[in-house]
């Protein structure tokens, strides 16, 4: 399955490249969401950045979202850096006094670690330099998916994992696979959204937890543990994929807030894929299926799996994640 994928949050290329349109409702209310219920770390910095420049009336109410989003978490994580501070001050003193004991070293070791991970997550926030890694998405996180409504190409902020028609939030929590629609369940698990609701996220790379044997092309030793490592899949030539994705809208799913929410659909891997120890790869359609896939007719499902069929075949390079 895809569990990270590096998508492209640049809107004005959806714009220029695919004619779309940035649907700014749906984004200010995401954006207004994940800033009053903690959850701003989940849009990639990739997403808030593209909108830190205001391009005309409407872009000055996202850009004052981004600003005070980002300045709401740098307050929170300065406050978590001064209170372990604080903390791994005492821990110290008493363990350098006359009777050390285990809970000063155990605050010590908490504090030591929890004051560097607030203080790198603060240098991830205030970095003006853009890195690879300010558009990577995991399970949970936001991206921006491309749908067609009356004729229109829309881009929507959507989650990756998809919560399907009829669910609520506690039953989604009981099947956490969701962000990955395979395609030999298209029709009995995701049949309410196959032929319905198709969407395109534009991917760069993705990545994968593969164990280290396989991905190494070896049994494992006698006595040796399974270890996982993460490969990164670079399509070769370079190169922007239109990734498959089916969608759904669940009303008032999420604080109140409409939630849209999405699955890479994912299929047998190519052979340099297999080869690297994974089982399952995304399906890049090409660009002259795009309106065809976008606009499917829910009784012609043969035409949408000759879509899936009639996929862009990049050759995938593959390394170990930094």
């Amino acid at each position: 399955m895809c569990y990270s994928a590096q998508i492209k949050a640049d809107y004005h290329d959806f714009v220029r490249t695919w004619g779309a349109v940035i649907s700014i409702k749906r984004f200010v209310e995401l954006f207004w969401e994940k800033r009053k219920d903690g959850g701003w770390s989940k849009i990639p910095k990739s997403m808030r950045e593209a909108f830190r420049a205001p391009q005309g009336e409407e872009g000055f109410e996202l850009a004052k979202l981004v600003a005070e989003g980002d300045r709401d978490l740098a307050e929170k994580l300065y406050k978590e850096v001064a209170a372990q501070q604080e903390r791994l001050a005492k821990a110290e003193a008493v363990l350098a006094g006359p009777k050390p004991t285990r809970k000063a070293a155990d605050d010590q070791r908490i504090a030591s670690r929890k004051v560097k991970a607030a203080q790198g997550n603060l240098h991830e926030l205030t970095r003006t330099q853009p890195a690879d890694k300010d558009s990577r998405i995991y399970p949970g996180m936001w991206a921006p998916v491309m749908i067609e409504k009356d004729g229109q190409r829309i881009v929507v902020p959507m989650r990756y994992q998809c919560r399907l028609p009829g669910w609520n939030e506690a039953i989604e929590r009981k099947y956490p696979g969701t962000y990955n629609a395979r395609r030999d369940k298209l029709e009995e698990t995701w049949g309410k959204l196959f032929g319905h609701r198709h969407g395109i996220v534009i991917v760069t790379r993705f990545y994968e937890n593969v164990a280290r044997h396989k991905a190494e092309g070896r049994e494992l030793a006698p006595g040796e543990k399974e270890e996982n490592v993460v490969l990164e899949f670079d399509p070769q030539p370079p190169q922007e994929m239109l990734v498959a994705c089916l969608w759904n809208m669940s009303p008032h799913g999420d604080e109140g807030m409409d939630l849209f929410s999405f699955a890479a659909i994912t299929d047998e891997p190519p052979e340099e894929i297999a080869a690297a120890g994974h089982d399952r790869c995304i399906v890049p359609i090409k660009p002259e299926h795009l309106d065809a896939w976008l606009n499917p007719d829910p009784d012609n499902l043969a035409a949408q799996y000759a879509i899936l069929d009639d996929r862009a075949r990049p050759y995938y390079a593959n390394r170990l994640a930094a």
